[in-house]
């Protein structure tokens, strides 16, 4: 019959339209940006792939398409925050000298950041409850971060170290930023970032 409009074929369960799929790398960034603001808002519990999606502007079942589950989800968005792939050459590059400094100026710089501070206060707050959340937080800053800084610094018993590293700075992060005990919650960041470092440096370095 002329005139009719074509006919749209019905998606399977979990799949996107094809115009839907064909945005891209673009679409798959506006999502991550848009779960790191509605996880870093919410929290953990109280967000939905519906909800990241309505605030991304696709469909959920996009979301699903390109992240899989909301735990998924949850560590794209924070891994958006944190950038591993540029923080470890960043922050290894320059050789061992140094690098304890290094490392506790980015890491304090990312939570100074009210951008970035959200989703991480997110992932925190959420870690004390939540193994997915927990696992984000042992993925991201431990192994995709912290291992492979001292992997590379080929030093013995990278992950011990490593695993030290962490639980100095994310000790710092839960006292100055979560409970926001003083005077560490109002010292000067490169106060914190002078007293650290050396620790840091001999975490990573000494033999």
């Amino acid at each position: 019959m002329s005139g009719a409009e074509p006919v749209r074929r019905r998606r399977g369960p979990g799949r996107p339209r094809q115009d839907e799929a064909e945005e891209g790398p673009g679409t798959q960034e506006r999502i991550r940006l848009a779960a790191r603001e509605v996880f870093a808002e919410r929290g953990y519990d109280k967000t939905s792939v519906r909800g990241v999606a309505k605030v991304a502007g696709v469909d959920p079942a996009l979301v699903h398409h390109y992240f899989g589950s909301k735990d998924d989800l949850f560590a794209a968005a924070i891994e958006v925050t944190m950038e591993p792939a540029l923080v470890v050459p960043a922050v290894v590059g320059e050789g061992p000298d140094g690098i304890g400094e290094r490392l506790a100026r980015y890491f304090l710089g990312v939570w100074e950041n009210p951008a970035t501070r959200a989703p991480l206060l997110a992932v925190i707050r959420s870690a004390l409850t939540h193994e997915a959340a927990a696992k984000v937080l042992r993925t991201l800053i431990l192994r995709r971060v912290l291992e492979r800084v001292a992997a590379d610094l080929d030093v013995p018993e990278p992950t011990f170290r490593a695993e030290l590293a962490a639980s100095h700075l994310i000790g710092i992060a839960f006292v100055r930023y979560v409970v926001r005990i003083e005077p560490l919650a109002s010292a000067d960041p490169e106060e914190i970032v002078a007293l650290v470092a050396p620790t840091l440096q001999r975490y990573l370095t000494e033999a």
